[in-house]
């Protein structure tokens, strides 16, 4: 993967010293006061994004011994290795293509894009596909009979979806109504079935094998319902988004739509998996959604490392992961809409990067990704912002806001924006008070990304960059953020226990589990 880990660089070493000399007791108040031009420094614009890295614990030699960093552990190498279409997913030797899914189709008229001849070819049926699923989502949005669609996934075949839809909500098509199913607690599903049509709703279920549990499991209880209540078109009211044709039609579904095995679950919201987004937001919406991504991709594809913004993230959360030792970032979007970015970047970063041992298998002595939490503001400053501002641990915070709204209510959006500049300023400046119940510290770290509006490019272009800063903190890492294998035991444990539930054998358990067993039998 790497030709040499994080902990076997010189700038590893450069940077421990660094830290004890400066960085331990490096305060962000005296730095502003020393550089007038610190904010020009450590700010940024990448397409649709504007970052401010100001009122982070870092200096100039801090960021040049990370660039070094960089360098000698070959991040620009896997970064191009990534593009060229290599297997950079050694465990299970597959490529890492999601950005291909919104790279632009080759232009006729120019010469033969720089591309090898299978990621061409990979392009090619990118481009097939995507057409059709276009296609199918204009014709269920022309369809006045169809008002609600369930999508039926779990994962990044939720997670990604569902975030973007509510995210562009303003941008959604009326008069359909878009709910998400993930949990097999059937609590969930019934309380969407509940408030359904059969005759007005269409089923998705999206599972690249078509084996997911919690995904076949409401899948097949959405069918009974529907047949129950009447339904008996299977074919018109069910589509898959899975690669296994073949139990998709045993299902009764001749409608699907599949992606391929470089596509990560949840670094597929650009494939097929983006269907309900499409059918909320059309096709020119979609397409302009993958063209904020790209764009950021050219952008993190091209840009020097010195200014590049996904890497200046990424190497800032390995100064604070590995150097300062803080294990958590707390994200805090100020829009409303974004309600449930903070989950998806959960499953980004800690599923990717959550990892004890490094690309080769050998267990690694230092930590990796940080616990990935957070909730919109403002509702945040009236829950855990305490703590924030006052507990005891320093937690760095992400805020992200938006500058022109999509709203014409006076005096929210002025409110709004007033708090987020404030919140950033009072964990940065902190206050004085000797009887100390009203003391803040101050010099808490946050990063400030700004949008010009919450548009379909801005979100492609936000979460690229998220996707992107999570390669570059695990590729310094040295281990390998695109597989997870951590999920699986828990899976195969779960087909074992379920079947005890049901005959109350309890051999071979432990005390805990054959006790907690008895008493749910």
């Amino acid at each position: 993967m790497n030709p040499s880990r994080c902990d076997r660089t010189p700038a590893w070493g450069s940077l421990q010293a660094a830290f004890d000399a400066t960085g331990r007791t490096f305060d962000v108040r005296q730095a502003f006061a020393a550089d007038p031009a610190r904010f020009e420094t450590f700010s940024q614009a990448a397409p649709h994004v504007f970052a401010d890295l100001s009122k982070n614990r870092i200096d100039a030699e801090t960021e040049a011994l990370l660039l070094a960093l960089a360098q000698q552990t070959g991040l620009a190498a896997h970064r191009d290795a990534m593009f060229a279409g290599d297997a950079i997913n050694n465990t299970e030797q597959r490529a890492v293509m999601h950005w291909l899914l919104r790279s632009p189709p080759p232009d006729p008229a120019m010469p033969a894009q720089s591309l090898h001849i299978h990621m061409a070819e990979a392009l090619h049926e990118v481009h097939t596909t995507l057409d059709a699923m276009l296609t199918f989502a204009e014709k269920v949005r022309t369809d006045t009979h169809i008002t609600d669609i369930v999508n039926i996934g779990i994962g990044g075949s939720d997670l990604g979806p569902q975030m973007a839809v509510l995210a562009l909500d303003e941008f959604v098509l009326s008069g359909k109504r878009l709910h998400f199913v993930s949990n097999v607690d059937g609590h969930e599903l019934n309380a969407v079935l509940r408030n359904l049509k059969v005759e007005s709703t269409l089923f998705l279920v999206a599972s690249k094998t078509f084996t997911t549990i919690e995904t076949m499991t409401n899948a097949q209880s959405a069918k009974t319902w529907f047949e129950v209540n009447g339904g008996t078109d299977i074919a018109r009211h069910f589509a898959a988004l899975t690669t296994n044709v073949a139990a998709a039609k045993a299902f009764g579904i001749s409608t699907t739509f599949g992606f391929w095995d470089w596509v990560g679950g949840r670094y597929s919201v650009w494939s097929a998996i983006g269907l309900p987004l499409a059918i909320a937001i059309g096709a020119q919406g979609f397409k302009q959604f993958l063209a904020g991504a790209h764009a950021m991709d050219e952008h993190f594809r091209s840009a020097p490392l010195a200014h590049n913004l996904p890497v200046r993230l990424g190497l800032l959360d390995v100064w604070y992961r590995n150097f300062h030792g803080f294990s958590s970032r707390s994200v805090a979007p100020y829009h409303s809409a974004l309600k449930r970015y903070p989950a998806y970047l959960q499953q980004l970063e800690m599923e990717s990067n959550g990892k004890r041992v490094d690309a080769t298998g050998a267990a690694l002595p230092y930590g990796t990704s940080p616990v990935i939490w957070g909730e919109p503001g403002t509702n945040g400053q009236h829950a855990y912002f305490q703590m924030l501002h006052q507990g005891s641990d320093v937690v760095p915070v992400e805020l992200v806001a938006v500058k022109t709204p999509l709203h014409a209510l006076p005096g929210h959006h002025t409110l709004l924006l007033a708090n987020v500049l404030a919140q950033a300023q009072a964990l940065m400046q902190g206050q004085v008070d000797e009887g100390g119940h009203k003391h803040f510290t101050g010099n808490r770290p946050s990063t400030f990304l700004l949008l010009d509006e919450l548009s379909p490019a801005s979100l492609g272009a936000l979460i690229a960059l998220q996707e992107h800063r999570v390669f570059v903190s695990g590729a310094v890492w040295g281990i390998n953020s695109f597989d997870q294998w951590g999920v699986e035991l828990g899976k195969v444990l779960a087909k074992d226990v379920e079947l005890r539930l049901k005959n109350g054998n309890d051999s071979g358990l432990d005390g805990s589990t054959a006790g907690l067993l008895a008493r749910l039998r």
